[in-house]
């Protein structure tokens, strides 16, 4: 299992969303690229990065620093989630040096988009499902469908993607936990690879996560690492060693 930092861009700057909402935003920093070097020195082999503007827009907005960040560590491996909704968006940011693509929104949309961008770019997309209380939530956390979350991965078995990010959004930003019960849920339901994400608050989650088994295969931490809560070079020793 992979710690993976993530970096969450909102007007230029590195935030922090409580359950998803704007009017709950933390900035941690105005220097993007420099947070992305912090977490690299501090032994990061991968970061999670979100543009926030891309995904309430549905297109790219942050574009610029997220190339210059892949283009400063070319070593460093990159999935990226906000406004992926076009295979030219994904060519161009695969060419710039981001490694993997996260499809949310338009995975619930049109499901066949996502087989048929697995198809084009082979190993390169995965499949972000964010859930409240069990049901899939759309367009930048607005919208709560009624889709179950484990039905919208069952649609994704058959179809080679790297893997789903699983982000339950009632915990993300709060610090309250990771939800442990929906996460093992998941990778008990689908025999696709499972990122956890949503809630991290300390090293004691890390250790319950790993007792969940092989089949997630990476954690997102977000605000636990901003706050101190969680130190990332701990982390990844605890992870190394199991």
């Amino acid at each position: 299992m992979q710690i993976i930092p993530a970096i969450d861009f909102k007007d230029g700057k590195v935030v922090n969303l409580k359950q998803g909402r704007l009017d709950q935003a933390t900035i941690y920093s105005d220097d993007p690229a420099g947070m992305a070097a912090h977490w690299v020195q501090q032994g990061a082999k991968r970061l999670h990065l979100v543009d926030l503007d891309g995904a309430f827009a549905g297109k790219p907005v942050n574009a610029d620093v997220i190339t210059r960040i892949a283009r400063n560590h070319p070593r460093l491996s990159i999935q990226l989630g906000g406004g992926i909704r076009s295979p030219e968006v994904i060519e161009a940011y695969l060419n710039a040096g981001v490694e993997y693509l996260v499809i949310g929104t338009k995975a619930v949309e049109e499901p066949d988009f996502v087989e048929a961008m697995c198809r084009r770019f082979p190993g390169k997309i995965i499949v972000g499902i964010d859930g409240y209380e069990g049901r899939v939530a759309i367009n930048g956390w607005q919208e709560v469908t009624g889709l179950r979350v484990e039905d919208l991965a069952r649609l994704f078995e058959t179809v080679p993607v790297q893997a789903i990010i699983y982000t339950d959004i009632g915990k993300d930003g709060m610090l309250e936990g990771l939800n442990l019960a929906a996460t093992a849920a998941l990778a008990a339901a689908v025999k696709v690879p499972v990122i956890a994400s949503g809630g991290l608050a300390g090293i004691e989650d890390i250790k319950a996560l790993l007792d969940l088994g092989s089949q997630i295969t990476g954690l997102i931490a977000g605000r636990a690492l901003y706050e101190g809560r969680l130190d990332l070079a701990e982390a990844i020793a605890l992870v190394d060693a199991t």
